[in-house]
């Protein structure tokens, strides 16, 4: 195939001409040259369907103000791409753009590309300091999408946090969010500030400083995938200034929430991540309503509280399956939706007292879970705590000679069966409730 133009760099163009090129094992066929033809036609439809950012006055020399130049090829591509194709350099914006209606701005990465390596597309951030509430430095209109780049914020210091306004924030739907990693954001997705449906976040690296995401005003499917929140993505960045030092884990447990959930209806979550948190996952009513939730191979480590539910929707609630948590699960006393949490490992921090607290009349089912290093400075603490609603504990293995489950006054059922304990005095009943136990095994 003869060589194209400097948009090849294209990520979405590569895994377009691989996919249509090349068969499963990357070997050229017969049917490999037709399907090279047709890419040779694809990639020709596609370059007339590209604005090129440069040609449009921006300069990716890391000092140059590209604020207005790449405003201005964002624009341009509502008529004449919808690609707005923004190749390496590092792209100072003082300001904040908007990406139109089903307009895509893509960096120079075939993939998620790291700070470690900023080779590619770089956005230095210096809009908005200390002004939390101000404008986003990327607005995505309904259908609108940003991949492929990585974005810094140079003037950003630890301890001494600086207020940012949003790194990305979706307005309407089916918003898209690809492959982008970021190294120190203040806030960094909000899909929750205004109305959108059908987001998609996807492949997203981070280290948030305040929250990683925030969710609501969601009234159609949402999907979250393979966002990870990790302090390396700032710490060993390859971008000037350097990394400032100090304590970042002193820092995010005291602020960070790393996954805040209001109205969504639904979210579908798979894959997400986030360490050194003070909540890792917090749903609650923030002005528009609760919402609901199916969260599958998640988790959040190293932090005080793993997931604070203190209001999801009564008739739907949260699932978590196949989840990973080094802290406390606690369900709220205002909540009244159902909590379910299914093939799960629970461990400790120093600071750990009892894994899962349960408050008020909602129900908490724990399925085929395992608990290990409760109650850490040996003050008599349970594994399980719950006093109010209903609870059920089923096929859970406890992994420590300790009180494992305490039910106490204002609970309503529980049922506790085919549970490998540790000791005959793992359970205390102190509730007037309706509680059943039966076939678990003590040694």
């Amino acid at each position: 195939m003869k060589k194209k133009k400097n948009w090849m760099a294209s990520g979405l163009l590569c895994v377009i001409t691989v996919g249509l090129v090349f068969g499963a094992e990357g070997k050229k066929s017969g049917p490999g040259l037709k399907r090279e033809a047709a890419a040779e036609m694809l990639i020709d439809k596609l370059a007339t369907e590209i604005v090129k950012a440069k040609e449009y006055g921006v300069i990716g020399d890391g000092k140059f103000d590209n604020t207005t130049a790449l405003q201005a090829a964002l624009k341009a591509a509502e008529k004449k791409g919808p690609i707005c194709y923004l190749g390496s350099g590092q792209y100072r914006l003082t300001g904040s753009v908007v990406v139109p209606p089903g307009v895509t701005l893509c960096g120079a990465s075939g993939g998620v590309p790291h700070s470690e390596h900023p080779i590619g597309t770089v956005l230095l951030a210096y809009g908005g300091k200390g002004k939390a509430d101000g404008e986003p430095l990327v607005t995505l209109k309904p259908n609108a999408v940003i991949r492929n780049l990585v974005i810094h914020y140079p003037e950003q210091t630890l301890p001494d946090v600086v207020p940012y306004p949003w790194t990305i924030r979706g307005d309407g739907e089916m918003c898209q969010v690809l492959d982008i990693t970021i190294t120190n954001p203040y806030q960094a997705l909000d899909f929750g500030t205004k109305w959108n449906e059908l987001h998609i976040i996807r492949n997203v690296f981070a280290c948030p400083l305040k929250i990683g995401v925030y969710i609501d005003q969601c009234t159609d499917i949402g999907r979250i995938e393979n966002v990870h929140f990790n302090p390396n993505f700032w710490t060993r960045m390859a971008l000037k200034p350097k990394y400032p030092g100090s304590n970042i884990k002193a820092y995010l447990e005291k602020n960070l929430i790393g996954f805040k959930i209001g109205k969504t209806d639904w979210e579908y979550m798979t894959n997400c991540f986030v360490i050194f948190p003070l909540i890792g996952f917090h749903f609650d009513d923030f002005g528009h309503g609760p919402g609901n939730a199916v969260i599958t191979q998640s988790g959040a480590d190293i932090c005080p509280v793993a997931v604070q539910v203190d209001r999801v929707q009564g008739h739907a609630g949260v699932q978590f399956v196949n989840g990973q948590f080094m802290g406390t699960i606690e369900v709220g006393k205002d909540n009244r939706g159902p909590v379910k949490l299914s093939n799960c490992g629970f461990w400790p921090v120093p600071e750990t007292k009892e894994q899962v607290v349960k408050q008020g009349p909602s129900s908490l089912i724990l399925s085929a879970c395992h608990f290990a290093g409760w109650d850490s400075k040996n003050e008599g603490k349970p594994c399980i705590r719950a006093d109010g609603g209903r609870l059920i504990v089923s096929a859970c293995e406890f992994m420590e000679n300790k009180r494992q489950i305490l039910l106490e006054k204002g609970l309503a059922a529980a049922t506790v069966t085919g549970c490998l304990l540790r000791g005959d005095k793992g359970i205390v009943n102190k509730s007037d409730a309706d509680v059943q136990i039966g076939l678990n095994t003590t040694r």
